[in-house]
């Protein structure tokens, strides 16, 4: 990491920064929200600070906590009558235009990957297709959701497909850390994420984009 130019980090920190951004307008400015996400940057930031996820023989591994909380953070709002009032709240729109942070995403995860700390299957060179739904998000969020052009059932497919390629890309990364459960990139591991700030690509940027998908998908079938 020593010879990562200061410019992807500068970069994904303003990346980070613009998602919490629009993720707190989206939301309409809520204060808890935006307290819990705030609370995660600052608790990843410190725990890198100290090396905390450098140990790569714990069980279970301890990269696991950047996404731990927002499992059960999304599941509690899910599951309960205040979560879900929450969730339809929120700005389907100003969401939409969120996920064009992917394709600065996709830009870093490349910086990366040709400096040898993630593998290139976790880029658009690879196997990593998530900059289409960065690309389409603009569309989606003007002609879906502010003009109401596109029909219900193009919106649910949608978020469905990019929800796919988003996870397809944390799947692969998580088999690529390295870690007692490694399947994956054994010649070029992904220990960018171990690192400040990449580490907030995992706990805040990813978390952030699929609550995003499972809220669209949710409005999109009332009946969930």
């Amino acid at each position: 990491m020593e010879t990562l130019p200061n410019y992807v980090g500068l970069v994904f920190i303003a990346i980070t920064t613009v998602t919490i951004a629009l993720f707190f307008k989206a939301t309409n400015k809520n204060k808890v929200a935006l307290l819990y996400i705030l609370a995660m940057t600052v608790l990843v930031a410190v725990l890198n600070a100290q090396d905390f996820f450098l140990d790569n023989d714990s069980i279970p591994p301890r990269f696991i906590l950047f996404i731990a909380p927002s499992i059960v953070v999304a599941a509690i709002t899910f599951l309960t009558k205040k979560g879900r009032a929450f969730i339809d709240s929120i700005d389907l729109e100003t969401y939409g235009y969120l996920h064009t942070v992917r394709v600065a995403v996709e830009i870093v995860l490349l910086w990366l990957s040709i400096h040898a700390v993630l593998p290139e299957s976790m880029t658009f060179e690879g196997r990593n297709f998530d900059i289409l739904s960065g690309l389409s998000a603009p569309l989606i969020a003007y002609f879906g959701y502010r003009q109401k052009r596109l029909p219900n059932g193009v919106l649910l497919a949608w978020n469905i497909i990019c929800l796919a390629l988003v996870l397809q890309v944390v799947i692969t990364g998580i088999l690529s850390v390295p870690s007692p459960i490694q399947q994956l990139s054994f010649d070029q591991p992904n220990v960018a994420i171990l690192y400040f700030p990449f580490s907030w690509l995992p706990s805040i940027v990813v978390p952030v984009v699929i609550f995003g998908h499972l809220v669209a998908i949710r409005r999109a079938l009332p009946k969930i």
